[in-house]
């Protein structure tokens, strides 16, 4: 009889998911690929210029950051900024609900408030301008969060996508509405008069605050409250949810008028405390940044200062390692910053699985570190014994 039994050769690796690793090994292989990658990002705008070196570089990226008063002063805002759109993430994604709307609900948050301001200013006193801004924008942006929500909740919609068409048509109605304001067809809104928010000390301060304020209190929603546990709850398993007797369509409804109603909020903050107006541009790309760094950040606000810290820090050092390398565009700090995610996602990869070869390539593995371990051993110093023997 033929033997016709195949003989099955076993994989040269497999990737296997780690059992644990300790917090400190964890930040050190972050800082290693952190520090690779700036090295990398050094070197090519090395080569690619004849107006800087390495050092040169690393002393612009923090010049960008903390080289004035007023750099310095943009760093904090704009972390902040893109904290509070992170914490807006995190308590969806803690859920698993995947909420890539970011941009789209930073706008209607800002359109709402710039609306009001446009048709409400000069109408009513400032003071209450503002207190219906601020209600408008909330509403704005938990009401674009919540539609997919309740999509998902009644009929499991795939919430990535619809979240993510959302982003267009809030771009759309913010270039509507200015047309319609826009007699001219210039497509800018100039300043409005009314309804800007007030300064704290600086017209800084006010946006730094609320993402400090936001952070605290997400933090403590997560760690301490029943709602906090209801959708950690429900992100580790809906059918143990439900078999609890929790109500998940309603935590998911819940959780997402939070997030919203956050993102509406950096939006009347990008609108109404800073400029008093609006663009289809005013979120930059905020919503999609901060899902890296909710990413990065395991879902974990405090994590997450440190994700959004280094982020912020890398953008804006490029943005003065452009011009003092004599770049003429932003093809070479893209690169860059592209390189340090990659690293850092490459990290994150590696920190959560392991690579495991097949017993024949261990086996040969360990013969050529033995290889090298003998080459490079020390030699180990004679004792009295030995010298005398010699």
């Amino acid at each position: 009889m033929t033997n016709n039994t195949k003989t099955v050769r076993e994989p040269l690796l497999h990737i296997v998911k780690r059992d644990n690793i300790t917090l400190g090994k964890k930040i050190a292989i972050y800082a290693i690929a952190i520090v690779a990658s700036l090295l990398l990002g050094a070197i090519i705008c090395s080569l690619v210029s004849t107006r800087g070196d390495v050092i040169k570089f690393f002393s612009s990226l923090f010049e960008g950051c903390f080289g004035t008063t007023r750099l310095f002063w943009l760093f904090l805002q704009e972390f902040a900024i893109l904290l509070a759109v992170s914490m807006a993430l995190i308590v969806s994604f803690k859920m698993k609900f995947w909420n890539l709307g970011g941009n789209g609900q930073i706008l209607m948050g800002g359109l709402a408030a710039i609306a009001c301001s446009y048709y409400l200013g000069g109408k009513v006193d400032d003071t209450l301008l503002i207190v219906i801004e601020v209600f408008a924008s909330i509403l704005a942006g938990a009401i674009w969060a919540v539609i997919p929500a309740i999509c998902k909740a009644l009929w499991n919609t795939n919430e990535s996508l619809f979240t993510l068409m959302l982003n267009y048509i809030a771009a759309g109605l913010v270039n509507l509405f200015i047309a319609i304001w826009v007699k001219g067809g210039s497509g800018i809104l100039n300043p409005l008069a009314n309804g800007k928010l007030p300064e704290l000390g600086n017209k800084y301060l006010l946006i730094i605050l609320f993402g400090i304020l936001i952070t605290t209190i997400i933090t403590i929603y997560l760690k301490y409250s029943k709602h906090g546990y209801e959708l950690s709850v429900v992100g580790d398993s809906q059918n143990t949810a439900k078999y609890i007797g929790i109500n998940v369509k309603k935590v998911i409804i819940r959780t997402l008028i939070l997030s919203g109603a956050i993102c509406g909020l950096v939006g009347l903050l990008l609108t109404s405390g800073t400029s008093n107006s609006i663009s289809a541009d005013t979120a930059a790309n905020r919503g999609f940044t901060a899902i890296m760094t909710t990413w990065l950040a395991n879902c974990n606000p405090l994590f997450a200062i440190a994700t959004c810290g280094l982020v912020v820090f890398v953008t804006k050092g490029m943005q003065k390692v452009r011009p003092n390398f004599g770049m003429l565009d932003d093809t070479i700090s893209n690169l860059v910053i592209g390189i340090v995610y990659f690293f850092i996602i490459a990290c994150a990869f590696f920190i959560q699985y392991k690579i495991v070869f097949n017993p024949q390539v261990t086996a040969k593995l360990n013969k050529i570190k033995a290889f090298f371990a003998n080459i490079f051993k020390k030699k180990k110093p004679l004792n009295e014994n030995e010298k005398e023997g010699e």
